[in-house]
C-alpha cells in the first residue's frame, strides 16, 4: 500500500490530468527481483508507462491536447559510516545507517523524500 501511495503522488505531481478528461489510469508493478532500489524503480518505470499511456491516447486521437509534464524520476541514497551511497543494491541497502529514497523532477524540485535511520541517526546537516 505504501508503495502504491509513493507511486500514485508522484504520478500527480508529474501529469497535468485536466486535459484527460474522465479517465483513470491504472499502473500495475510486478517486481522480479527485488533490491535496493525497488520502490525507485518502480516510481521511474511508472512514469515511463504513464507518458506512454497519454502517447497513445493523443496519437489515436482520444485526447486532442497533450497534457504539461514534467519528467521525474526516484533514486536510492543510504548514509553508512558517514559516507553517502547513491543507487544502493540489496546488499549495500540492507547495511546502511540510513536508508532515503529521493522523488525529483526535471526542474530538480523535490517530490517526496523518505528517510528512515535504520542503525544510527542523522542530522538536519546531513539531511
Amino acid at each position: 500500500m505504501e508503495i502504491q501511495r509513493l507511486i500514485g503522488c508522484s504520478m500527480r505531481a508529474a501529469f497535468n490530468y485536466e486535459k484527460l478528461g474522465e479517465r483513470t489510469i491504472k499502473i500495475d508493478c510486478d517486481v522480479i527481483q527485488a533490491d535496493g532500489g525497488t520502490r525507485c524503480v518502480s516510481i521511474t518505470g511508472a512514469f515511463i508507462a504513464v507518458f506512454d499511456a497519454i502517447n497513445y491516447l493523443y496519437n489515436n486521437q482520444l485526447i486532442y491536447a497533450f497534457p504539461e509534464y514534467k519528467v521525474l524520476a526516484a533514486i536510492s541514497l543510504g548514509l553508512k559510516d558517514n559516507e553517502v551511497l547513491l543507487d544502493l543494491n540489496y546488499v549495500e541497502d540492507s547495511r546502511v545507517d540510513v536508508d532515503f529514497n529521493l522523488v525529483m523532477d526535471e526542474d530538480s524540485e523535490i517530490i517526496e523524500i523518505q528517510g528512515t535511520a535504520e542503525g544510527n541517526a542523522f542530522t538536519k546537516q546531513k539531511l
